[in-house]
């Protein structure tokens, strides 16, 4: 496919990255030339340097035979004037990311659609999302669905007393023969493990487990953990991130937003309906216990200044609350702070990523369908094609690159965990998860 991104910031670069590795046409514009440098040295696109809402720019890029045009930069003004331009100059599908979501209300004056965008990202409510699946997975570090949410991908940090530590992968299958899961990655001192039968689990390592949704609680009792429920939050910071979230969970739990700006929290307070707000510093060590954030479930941090989300994650972790969830911006970050097992992290920058790849499934023969900043492991959903070498012959036969596993397969609906005796046909799609680098040789496989 022919792409093009307007704006290659945090969110243009990584979507970029993820598509120009699975060969599409990619053009990026930006008018800024330190980001248009950094994109030039660091990926295989076209780079034009200029203001992506300018039709002159737009043509030079070939507009007219986009089969997608991205509009991704940080100004919401900008990625509306864009996205007009770039479908009244003949690009067929508009993704745009907007931060006002006032836009996407039922009485907004100015529509996206009249903008000509098919698909509209709100950073903050991808956030938003990945943040609530966590507060209900207090168990785990990592919470993805898959297949419609009828399958999750579950991370989890390995204690000393952990069941399965000095366990190999073969250990734990030959142990657990009616158990249907798969153990897809792990990451150790920083880096990114597909763990094949010989691999042994160590203290400390963060493992991710693919399961149906409803077989939970067996993965847990095998791992030594409880599926406890969270009954209390707070979340400091009362960003447009914390208060979608306190919108999200204030219905169901006891939930607290901790604003250092009083004239702020006064506001907030004044429109949130079951949510206390409370003036004070998150860095406050005495403030904090004061609030007895011991005894509180979990904490998120998402202030706007990343420097706080992570001393006051630090300080929410030393004092023992149960689960900290800390938002970060910069994603080169995210991998150092999971290891030393501070909590869950995550970015509002990379949840938008995912959302643009998951949209942009397409027909072919294998599509992106979620990457991760904390693990170097990528979940690519294949299709085989008939008479192509993996529907020849059982998974175990099949000669995959060392760094790829096949996870799930879907056939006709029905979900299954796949296993070495698997057979598969032109009728099933797969999750494989693999790092970027064995994505060609696994296309071979798939293709006929």
């Amino acid at each position: 496919m022919r792409i093009i991104i307007v704006g290659v910031g945090e969110v243009g670069f990584h979507v970029a990255k993820a598509l120009s590795e699975e060969d599409h046409d990619i053009t990026v514009i930006d008018i800024d030339p330190l980001k248009c440098k950094r994109a030039s040295e660091s990926l295989d696109v076209i780079v034009q340097e200029g203001n992506g809402a300018s039709p002159k720019n737009l043509l030079n890029a070939s507009v007219e035979s986009a089969d997608y045009v991205l509009c991704l930069t940080t100004i919401d003004e900008v990625n509306l004037i864009a996205s007009q331009q770039a479908r009244e100059l003949g690009a067929k599908k508009i993704i745009a990311r907007l931060r006002n979501q006032d836009y996407t209300t039922r009485d907004s004056i100015i529509k996206p659609e009249k903008f000509g965008i098919n698909h509209v990202i709100h950073p903050e409510k991808e956030a938003c999302r990945e943040i609530v699946q966590l507060v209900k997975h207090s168990y785990a570090i990592q919470a993805s669905d898959f297949e419609g949410g009828r399958m999750q991908m579950i991370g989890v940090r390995l204690d000393d007393d952990c069941p399965i530590i000095g366990k190999t992968v073969r250990d734990i299958c030959d142990e657990e023969r009616d158990f249907k899961f798969g153990i897809v990655a792990v990451l150790r001192d920083s880096e990114s493990h597909v763990p094949w039968s010989e691999f042994e689990f160590q203290s400390s390592d963060t493992a991710y487990f693919v399961i149906k949704t409803e077989r939970l609680e067996s993965l847990l009792y095998m791992l030594g953990k409880e599926a406890v429920q969270t009954n209390s939050v707070v979340i400091l910071g009362g960003s447009k991130i914390g208060r979608t979230i306190a919108e999200s969970l204030e219905n169901e739990m006891s939930v607290r937003i901790i604003e250092s700006n009083r004239e702020k929290a006064e506001k907030i307070a004044t429109d949130m309906n079951n949510t206390m707000v409370i003036h004070g510093d998150g860095t406050d060590v005495e403030f904090l216990k004061s609030e007895n954030i011991q005894d509180v479930d979990s904490l998120i941090t998402v202030t706007e200044k990343e420097e706080i989300n992570l001393l006051s994650g630090m300080l929410a972790h030393h004092l023992g609350v149960k689960q900290t969830i800390i938002h970060l911006s910069t994603t080169e970050y995210m991998p150092i702070v999971q290891e030393i097992g501070l909590g869950a992290v995550l970015s509002k920058n990379m949840s938008t990523v995912n959302s643009i790849l998951r949209f942009i499934s397409s027909d072919e023969t294998e599509t992106s369908v979620t990457k991760f900043d904390e693990i170097d492991v990528d979940v690519i959903e294949f299709r085989p094609e008939s008479e192509s070498i993996v529907t020849k012959k059982p998974l175990k036969e099949v000669k995959f690159p060392e760094d790829s596993i096949v996870g799930v397969i879907n056939h006709h609906g029905n979900l299954s965990i796949a296993r070495g005796s698997t057979q598969l046909t032109e009728e099933d799609s797969v999750l494989v998860f693999t790092k970027s680098s064995a994505v060609p040789k696994l296309r071979r496989l798939f293709e006929l």
